[in-house]
């Protein structure tokens, strides 16, 4: 199977190609930036089986080449993940980004005989009703605030009415808060996850303050991966809309003291008073997504827990992660 991605340099992104690439397939990634230096390395061994295009989501003409090129499925996952700050001074590219550029791929992979899209999502979608449900499904009410969670969630609607009309095959996937390898901030992310930021602060050799402990229902991005390969590769989905998540939920200063485990003099803690934070925890507290439906139609669950991603991120952090 070839995958084109659009946005696929960012992390979510890489890591889907990466999964994908372990697998076997073919994979082209389309982004505006070049792919990151730890992704160069680490994907070095996978020769012809990674194209690489350089585009902008909204150039109607690149991306149309791009799917003319030849693949069997699409990921949509170029966004723009905005603070209240950017929603403020550029909401027209916000929605040009995560929105308008939306409809020229579906077009171009409905034209192209494309198999299947992929729209990645998120749970900003849920926005308010986060906090009034303890678990969110994938038929909760939605009450989207940010822009960010508003194109999201009109990116949804929008797939699901034009696959209806033209008989395609898309599906929406929602991302819990992900973390994980390749992630890093920059000109389209301006929350990075605490994660990143501990990792950073490592680097750095510095210690990470946290300003709360950021209890949530992470996901590690491999995890994310391996639930949109299996959605890829999968004959008949049952649903068109499927949250992806972390059964438990685990604070970020655990994750950070587990990742902090055998690093010498490295330190991660709440800041205390007086002490300014070196690690904002940007994510709002919210109700836990359920993964029942992906459980009860593939049998999948994630693998990584606190434990498990800070070991499977250190190991990634001190081969590719310093570049």
């Amino acid at each position: 199977m070839h995958v084109l991605i659009f946005g696929g340099a960012g992390f979510v992104g890489l890591n889907i190609a990466q999964g994908l690439l372990e697998r076997g397939h073919t994979v082209t990634i389309f982004d505006a930036a070049a792919l990151p230096n730890g992704a160069q390395r680490a994907f070095a061994v996978y020769g012809d089986r990674l194209r690489v295009l350089q585009g902008d989501v909204t150039d109607a003409s690149a991306v149309a080449a791009a799917v003319a090129g030849g693949c069997d499925a699409v990921v949509l996952g170029a966004a723009i993940t905005a603070g209240p700050e950017r929603d403020a001074a550029e909401p027209e590219r916000i929605l040009a980004v995560n929105l308008l550029a939306q409809v020229p791929i579906l077009q171009a992979a409905r034209n192209a005989g494309v198999r299947r899209v992929i729209n990645l999502s998120s749970a900003a979608s849920y926005g308010a009703s986060g906090q009034r449900y303890q678990v969110l499904e994938e038929t909760t009410p939605c009450e989207p605030v940010s822009l960010y969670a508003i194109t999201k969630f009109a990116s949804e609607r929008v797939a699901a009415r034009l696959s209806e009309l033209w008989q395609t095959d898309v599906i929406s996937v929602r991302l819990s808060a992900v973390f994980g390898p390749f992630e890093r901030g920059g000109a389209v992310r301006d929350t990075p996850s605490p994660q990143a930021l501990i990792a950073a602060c490592c680097a750095r050799g510095e210690p990470a303050l946290l300003n709360e402990p950021g209890e949530k229902d992470w996901v590690y991005a491999v995890d994310v991966a391996d639930a949109v390969c299996m959605l890829l590769e999968a004959e008949r989905p049952q649903h068109t809309l499927y949250n992806i998540s972390n059964e438990a939920t685990f604070t970020a200063e655990a994750w950070g003291r587990a990742f902090a485990q055998g690093r010498s003099g490295f330190v991660c803690r709440p800041a205390e008073q007086g002490e300014a934070p070196t690690v904002p925890v940007f994510a709002p507290n919210r109700g836990r997504l359920s993964t029942s439906r992906l459980a009860d139609e593939f049998g999948w669950r994630a693998r990584f827990d606190c434990a498990a991603s800070a070991a499977h991120f250190g190991r990634w952090f001190d081969e590719y992660g310093r570049d």
